[in-house]
């Protein structure tokens, strides 16, 4: 595997196989990779000739008060685990070389219909940074697919109406969320769960599942099972950002007679926010 950490490097060498005729797949990430991560390096070698990880931690999604300069940079641990799983090469730039102008006054990117609610009205600015740096990647890396997990399914809706609305030549794949055996969600800032914290944060899968069970039955009364679950989550020391019941598609609310849902939850146990989500039809 090659390591590459300027663009001029990464043109030529994904030029040369595009003339060859393969095909390249695009595994974004901010490193301190888990088997999330690797699961979709995984998938990624089945769908193209050449995998691409890249691992950059993107100032730009973080907003004031967030832990952009505390956040685990563990880049000689994770080549060593993409080396393993056999991706063709990670691409790890500074910020420099993806914002050699700076920051400040950068052209930035939005996709309004997914923004300004749920994550979006906490995170002000978080997706119009992510859908930034992912466009400025399918422009350097120029795959013909790049996969995302759904742990982040607004995320990943974002990123599919971009490429949708900019008519950007990609395939998006996504995969399901990873899972520790307790039903907790991968993810990089698990790490910053407490001992007692990582014992009680499984919490926020079982409340998903005990909705989703709930749909399954017919009850279509959302807002007293969205009331309810941030009641239980209170009663165990959870801080709940949000608790909603969403349509999958569009993220928009649903109807009695919608049978697509998706169950989305944030909230802050301890210093740490987490996320999650359950997808049910």
């Amino acid at each position: 595997m090659q390591i590459i950490h300027h663009t001029l490097d990464l043109r030529t060498q994904v030029k040369k196989w595009h003339m060859a005729g393969e095909t390249v797949c695009l595994v974004p990430t901010m490193g301190n990779l888990h088997e999330g991560h690797l699961s979709l390096v995984d998938r990624a070698k089945q769908l193209a000739d050449h995998v691409v990880a890249t691992i950059f931690v993107n100032p730009m999604q973080f907003i004031q008060g967030e832990d952009f300069d505390t956040y685990p940079r563990t880049l000689e641990q994770d080549s060593m685990a993409l080396f393993e799983r056999g991706a063709s090469t990670l691409f790890a730039p500074g910020v420099e070389e993806v914002y050699p102008a700076g920051l400040e006054h950068h052209t930035e990117i939005s996709v309004p219909s997914m923004d300004g609610f749920l994550c979006g009205a906490s995170r002000p600015g978080h997706f119009n940074g992510v859908a930034t740096v992912v466009s400025k990647l399918f422009n350097l890396v120029q795959p013909d697919t790049a996969i995302f997990g759904q742990k982040d399914y607004q995320q990943l809706l974002v990123i599919k109406r971009m490429v949708d609305d900019l008519c950007i030549p990609i395939d998006i794949v996504s995969l399901a969320t990873v899972r520790e055996d307790d039903g907790l969600a991968l993810s990089s800032r698990n790490g910053y769960l407490s001992e007692s914290d990582r014992i009680k944060a499984p919490v926020i899968y079982q409340q998903l599942q005990s909705i989703a069970e709930q749909l399954k039955k017919g009850n279509r009364n959302f807002a007293d099972l969205e009331s309810v679950g941030k009641k239980n989550l209170k009663e165990q020391n959870f801080d709940p950002e949000y608790l909603s019941i969403r349509r999958q598609a569009d993220l928009t609310l649903p109807e009695a007679s919608d049978t697509d849902f998706v169950v989305l939850l944030a909230a802050r146990l301890g210093t740490t926010r987490l996320i999650d989500n359950i997808i049910l039809s």
